[in-house]
């Protein structure tokens, strides 16, 4: 697996929808890639969360990093985040 960066936008995403570094390398290290938007890469991965985001209680997290694949690393653009 090749190294990931994560650049300061997709940072401020995963702070603001509730996603950890290790969420996002775990998503792009077992969940199938696709090709996205504009040419860049997506994937997603469930996680069992059960507790609460934003006051309401949730069972699962899908994790969506967007990036690129360089010769020599990954690089998260943005990641989003679903809570049901």
């Amino acid at each position: 697996m090749k190294e990931i960066y994560f650049t300061k936008h997709s940072i401020g995403s995963m702070r603001k929808r509730g996603v950890s570094e290790d969420e996002v390398i775990t998503a792009i290290s077992n969940a199938k890639w696709q090709v996205s938007k504009w040419e860049k890469l997506e994937c997603n991965f469930e996680f069992e969360y059960n507790k609460k985001w934003n006051e309401k209680y949730y069972n699962k997290k899908q994790v969506v990093p967007i990036f690129v694949e360089e010769e020599a690393k990954i690089v998260v653009i943005t990641v989003y985040a679903f809570y049901f």
